[in-house]
Parts: structure tokens; sequence; C-alpha cells
């Protein structure tokens, strides 16, 4: 088992890790922002509430979030691990040289930044969210469902936590913009025929969903 621990911990194991998990929570995000658009709806939430009440008492769902507080815990400590030992090669400073900061994009050499700046704000979404549905009485809608549109109208009616909100669908868009094709390349799915179409379909990915996620904090504050 030593082989497997050593090639775990290796630089190429953390970022077989790194792609593994990140394409996983590529998918949370979809199946997330899916649900989170019940938003929209004009129903007073009732849509929202459903979906909500369905995530937090389904056992299946709830057995599944082990596995997403997995992948976002690997991700995060291998993402760091690796920032880390990247740093100390290169003795606390920067790019080595000129020639490699200019042949790489400002977002691929920001990667831990970013990540940071979305899990601060992960940290506080799940607070006033998950917190809140979890470990507090929240009233309950005509249906009976814990009222979790009136926690969204609540923080998006807060400047603060829509700039946050904003800022961090920024980060995460940049984070993507490298993170979706570094993935595939990492995995070793790189191909002339189709890494153009693997590229576009990343640049796509993050900007669709990164905007989507950023225009609900902005409808609600501006528009409710």
């Amino acid at each position: 088992m030593s082989w497997i621990s050593k090639t775990l911990s290796s630089s190429i194991g953390r970022k077989i890790i790194m792609a593994i998990t990140g394409l996983f929570l590529c998918s949370f995000l979809v199946v997330h922002l899916v649900g989170n658009l019940q938003l929209f709806k004009d129903d007073n939430g009732v849509a929202f509430n459903a979906y909500s009440e369905f995530m937090g008492h389904n056992p299946i769902i709830r057995t599944l979030e082990i596995g997403l507080v997995l992948g976002f815990g690997f991700h995060i400590y291998e993402g760091l691990a690796l920032a880390i030992k990247n740093r100390a090669a290169r003795g606390g400073q920067g790019y080595v040289s000129d020639h490699i900061e200019q042949n790489s994009s400002w977002h691929s050499r920001s990667m831990a930044m970013l990540g940071s700046i979305v899990l601060f704000f992960l940290i506080v979404h799940l607070y006033n969210f998950f917190g809140s549905l979890r470990f507090t009485d929240v009233p309950r809608d005509a249906n009976g469902n814990e009222d979790a549109y009136a926690l969204v109208l609540a923080a998006f009616k807060n400047p603060f936590y829509v700039a946050l909100y904003v800022v961090a669908q920024i980060a995460l868009l940049y984070h993507l913009l490298h993170g979706f094709g570094s993935a595939f390349q990492t995995l070793g799915l790189t191909h002339r025929k189709y890494t153009p179409a693997i590229k576009f379909v990343g640049y796509a990915f993050s900007i669709i969903v990164c905007a989507a996620f950023a225009a609900m904090p902005l409808y609600f504050f501006f528009a409710k």
C-alpha cells in the first residue's frame, strides 16, 4: 500500500485527485444550479421550497452529501498542498522566469487565490442556508415545507452578501476557466482533434454556470 500513498502524495497524484474531484464538483454545480433556478418561478417560492425540502430530507440525497463533502475536502486539501509545495519549490517567489509568466494566463497562476475566495464564500453560504435549515427552526410555507425562499429573499437584500456572492462567482469563473481544461489534460484526455472542443465546452460551461448563479442575487436585490 506504500506505493499508493506515495503516488497520491506526489505532485502527479495530487493533480489527478484535483482533476477527478474538480470534475465531480462541476457536476454538482449543474445540479445545484438547476434546483436554484426554481427561484425564478413566479410562485412565491413554492417550487423552490419543495425542491429544498426534497434535497434536505431525502435519505438518498443525504447519503450522497457525504460524497460531496469528501469531494470538496479532497479538492481543497490537495489544492492547498499543491500551492504550498509549488511555492516552496520556487523559494517563496512567484514564477521562476518572465518566459513562464508570459506563457501562462493570470487565472492559471492564481488558482489558489481564486479557490480561497470561493472557499470563504462557501463557508458563509453554508452558514446562511445549510446551517439555518438544518439547525434552526425555520417557519414553514402554506404547503408545510420549510420556507427556504424567505431565507433567500432576506440574504439577497443584504448588499454585502450580494457583493460577496457576485465576487465569488467571478472568482469561480476564472477558477473554472483554467481548471476544467486542466482536469482533462491531467487525466490524459487530450488530442488535437477534440481538445479544442473540450476547451470550448469548458469556457461555455464556466461562463453560463457562473453568470446564472450571479444573476440570482442581482435579480432579487434589484427587482424584488
